[in-house]
């Protein structure tokens, strides 16, 4: 069967209170809008057709080129958004599934049991109902009346149902299936409505009249249909989405210490036996490999973890770990950070858009940036690599196995030759040559390195007189 799928997406969402349009409010770190298109996408034969409205601009430039776009100038109900599809859709499919933007919550599983039930009886109408016990919040949602012998008759929407009708438990959900040609012809033929709209609903009512089968499909978890109106209900899919994400993780084999306060985005990758702690966010494109640690109070975005590699209390926006990383606590990662394998950076420490060598330790209140630093350094505490002069960023090479006292500044461009060693305290503004002793403010060579000795170079002699002068003395 050929399905074609409308998005109905042109409202203002006025009760958001927002200058953006409620369906690219973010739900579990991306658009609202998306989880109805990824879900159009997967049940479907042919990319979904949105119709927008309110901020059509902006849900263009969000959503980008993966749908097919109508505008509904006038927002004039369910019935007239749809009918604004009917041009792009018409004669190219044999079923039409009409969705809502504003219910990011509903997945696969229901509308796929629609669409079998369509497929095998091949109705004219297709419905996915909810049915709640007396007293439940019905959610604003009209009720599905039945005739003596149990078929659809009508959809009478909450707001002008009648005491009688609000009493019926069967909801109508708002996610219908039509037989194509019948819904183009039929679009046309809807009435206006007291509040001046053209309900989609009302063809149900039209179809039972002409004689035509309704179906029905109940739908199994009433979470899947909360519609999102205003900025509580987007909180009660936030908490419901991220229940759903944590869920699959522990199935997976991922340890959460407290899921509650767990918050991993949609489309973040975890492999077993990493074992999260609270207050822990993993956002965006993020994947952690197996038998990690992260947490407590890790928030991490956009980053690859590598196996074994343990995160404390520490941010990481878009930096790459290698295998058995330590991290923190307190320690920032930005944007283009690269730690090898066995790299450890202590508490206090920031990098950014630089590589850290397989097993490089990074001391505690330091930072390197813009830098490549290779194997086994080590860089001490207060070190700061100086890679801005006030107009342009410059570089570091720092070779394998150097060893960098606590409280140095390297003042970039810079290179440091392997094996180097630089006393603490040091400025070093100029290259420092491979197995060479360099000290002092400005940095000046004072040996070589053999092995583990150092051999120092004797000091040139110094008059008094000289001494005192560059002393500042008299």
């Amino acid at each position: 069967m050929n399905v074609a799928s409308v998005i109905l997406a042109a409202g203002a969402g006025t009760r958001m209170r927002s200058k953006l349009p409620k369906v690219l409010h973010p739900l579990g770190g991306q658009p609202m809008i998306m989880y109805t298109i990824n879900l159009a996408m997967q049940v479907s034969s042919q990319p979904p057709v949105l119709v927008i409205g309110h901020g059509a601009k902006l849900v263009r430039d969000r959503v980008g080129d993966c749908v097919r776009y109508v505008l509904q100038e006038q927002r004039l109900g369910t019935g007239h958004a749809t009918l604004q599809a009917r041009d792009e859709l018409r004669g190219r499919s044999d079923a039409v599934l009409v969705l809502f933007g504003d219910m990011p919550l509903l997945t696969p599983p229901g509308v796929t049991r629609l669409l079998e039930a369509f497929a095998q009886n091949l109705p004219t109408i297709a419905l996915l109902t909810l049915t709640v016990p007396e007293g439940a919040d019905a959610m604003g949602f009209g009720r599905l009346v039945r005739d003596a012998e149990g078929r659809p008759t009508a959809i009478v929407e909450e707001v002008v149902a009648t005491p009688e009708q609000l009493r019926i438990r069967e909801l109508n959900a708002g996610i219908s299936c039509y037989r194509a040609d019948w819904l183009w012809d039929h679009l046309t033929q809807l009435h206006v409505s007291a509040k001046g709209e053209y309900y989609l609903t009302d063809l149900v009512a039209m179809a039972a009249s002409e004689g035509e089968q309704v179906v029905t499909v109940s739908v199994e978890d009433p979470t899947d249909l909360l519609g999102i109106n205003d900025r509580i209900h987007l909180a009660q899919a936030e908490a419901i989405l991220r229940q759903r994400v944590n869920t699959e993780l522990m199935r997976g084999g991922v340890t959460l210490i407290d899921p509650a306060s767990t918050y991993v985005e949609v489309g973040v990758r975890v492999a077993p036996d990493t074992v999260i702690y609270p207050n822990t966010h993993l956002l965006g494109d993020t994947s952690v490999g197996d038998d990690c640690i992260i947490g407590p109070n890790a928030v991490i975005r956009d980053s690859t973890i590598g196996p074994r590699c343990q995160i404390v209390a520490s941010m990481l926006d878009s930096a790459v770990l290698g295998a058995d990383v330590s991290v923190g606590p307190f320690a920032r990662l930005r944007n283009g950070a690269r730690l090898d394998s066995g790299v450890h950076m202590g508490n206090f420490g920031e990098v950014k858009n630089s590589y850290l060598g397989p097993g490089t330790k990074m001391g505690h209140f330091s930072y390197v940036g813009d830098a490549t630093i290779g194997a086994k350094v080590n860089i001490g505490a207060g070190t700061v690599f100086c890679n801005y002069d006030g107009e342009r960023k410059h570089a570091t090479l720092v070779g394998e196995q150097v060893f960098i006292g606590s409280g140095t500044m390297l003042v970039a461009p810079l290179r440091v030759g392997p094996g180097a060693k630089i006393g603490a305290g040091s400025v070093v503004t100029h290259d420092v040559p491979a197995d060479t002793v360099v000290y002092g403010v400005p940095a000046q060579q004072r040996g070589k390195v053999h092995g583990d000795e150092v051999a120092e170079q004797p000091e040139e002699a110094v008059s008094e007189e000289q001494r005192l002068s560059e002393e500042g003395g008299a």
